[in-house]
């Protein structure tokens, strides 16, 4: 797969809904698809056994009823947890989605995808080959590729070398001076930075350079046309009942 333009829209959902459903389940993507997204980013990282699910966190507390780490558990025991009760009892019973899952439902649905890599701790190399792989393999028939993006720069040289046609791009809390050569060096599409460090500049110098810029977690409407304004590529929202899809 390679992207020969930018098919993607200019607005995508954080971890499926944003704050408004469990994140990483797939009730929050279709919750954000009712609200007219039809992008939607989220994380994925390893269990103990291989399987690549939808999880933000190296350990279980804060979004499931489970207790330690992620890479502990096998894909059995990770299916039987709740991930949804945490948020509110409407999505009680709620499961951890794997990228298979996700990925039937974003296709039959004529949705897109932003997998973010997120690897436990010392499961980076293993995690961004495994995903960039999997993802290969589950939009193999799709017109539009999953985008790949991650911090982990180990995990996005690992998804270069696996699948080195699937669009990758470079998450970076700031931007370093070196910030060009990084994106080049893992043959990256685009960058993807806090909205709090993207300006006007960054953006004409990024697309000088033939890169797509990404900001997340953009939040505050006027905070968004501002950047749409300066022609930001694509927003990563929460508040995806305040900013329209399009």
């Amino acid at each position: 797969m390679q992207v020969t333009a930018w098919p993607y829209p200019a607005r995508w959902a954080h971890r499926g809904a944003g704050k408004l459903a469990p994140e990483n389940t797939l009730a929050a993507i279709r919750h954000g698809a009712s609200l007219g997204y039809t992008m939607f980013e989220f994380d994925v990282k390893l269990s103990a056994d291989g399987a690549l699910i939808l999880m933000h966190d190296p350990m279980l507390e804060r979004t499931t009823d489970g207790h330690g780490r992620v890479a502990a558990f096998g894909l059995g025991e990770l299916s039987r947890l709740d991930a949804g009760s945490w948020h509110s009892p409407a999505y009680a019973g709620e499961g951890i989605p794997t990228l298979a899952r996700v990925a039937r439902w974003l296709r039959a649905n004529d949705c897109l995808a932003n997998i973010e890599i997120k690897p436990c701790p010392g499961r980076e190399r293993e995690t961004g080959a495994a995903a960039a792989l999997e993802a290969q393999s589950l939009w193999a028939e799709a017109s539009v590729p999953p985008v790949l993006s991650s911090f982990s720069e180990d995990a996005l040289a690992a998804a270069a070398r696996a699948a080195p046609r699937l669009p990758r791009a470079l998450l970076m809390d700031s931007v370093p001076a070196d910030w060009a050569a990084r994106a080049d060096r893992l043959g990256c599409v685009a960058i993807d930075v806090s909205h709090r460090h993207v300006d006007a500049e960054l953006i004409a110098q990024a697309h000088a350079r033939g890169l797509k810029v990404l900001s997340y977690t953009v939040n505050d409407p006027q905070r968004a046309r501002m950047l749409l304004d300066w022609g930001l590529d694509g927003l990563i929202t929460d508040a995806i009942d305040l900013i329209a899809p399009a």
